[in-house]
């Protein structure tokens, strides 16, 4: 099952997404990743109370609209797992000085 976001950008790295069930979610950006001709965001989940949350990110493809005049992108959640460990691997290898990874 994918579960589509629609996103809206806003400062400090900050975006807001919709879920499917119309839920707003907040999330720091963290990178864009191109892997086999495809996009890919690296998000961090972000609480009620404004902060970070430790542990898991939440990679998503991104999914141009067929709407060029269209500003906002859809985000669709990824079902393969390889896919997923690849996009995490370059993240991982991008930013290994900047975050403590945790296997």
């Amino acid at each position: 099952m994918e579960e589509n976001f629609e996103g809206e950008e806003l400062d400090d790295n900050i975006i807001i997404l919709n879920d499917e069930d119309g839920n707003e979610v907040k999330f720091e950006f963290l990178d864009l990743i191109e892997l086999d001709n495809e996009e890919y965001v690296v998000l961090l989940p972000i609480t009620e109370d404004g902060e970070e949350e430790e542990g898991e990110v939440v990679i998503l493809r991104v999914e141009d609209n067929d709407d060029e005049d269209a500003e906002e992108e859809s985000y669709v959640s990824i079902e393969d797992e390889d896919i997923l460990n690849r996009v995490f691997e370059i993240f991982k290898e991008k930013f290994k000085d900047d975050f403590d990874f945790v296997d």
